[in-house]
């Protein structure tokens, strides 16, 4: 799936692998990691350890239908300065 710069690798229409250029600071690296969550819970117990482990959150879980109607997802910052997300493509 290419949107851009921007390309997931995957099976179908629902990449699993995203790559894409570096949107902030010249020299420093950031990478987007995302994971497929099994449901909407497991969304949620991912962002819930997270949060509790003071890493910062990035987007609380939540629709995306940008992405497609039933994308779920929450995003936080690993120690490194990574965005990591869990997403859950299936409906409730």
């Amino acid at each position: 799936m290419d949107f851009g710069q921007v390309i997931g690798f995957g099976v179908g229409a629902k990449p699993e692998f995203w790559i894409g250029p570096s949107t902030i600071a010249e020299g420093v690296r950031e990478c987007h990691i995302a994971f497929v969550a099994r449901n909407r819970s497991a969304v949620h117990q991912f962002f819930d350890a997270a949060f509790r482990r003071g890493r910062q959150v990035l987007h609380e879980p939540r629709l995306w239908p940008e992405y497609h109607p039933n994308y779920y997802g929450a995003f936080v910052s690993d120690p490194d300065g990574n965005n990591v997300e869990a997403a859950c493509h299936l409906p409730e």
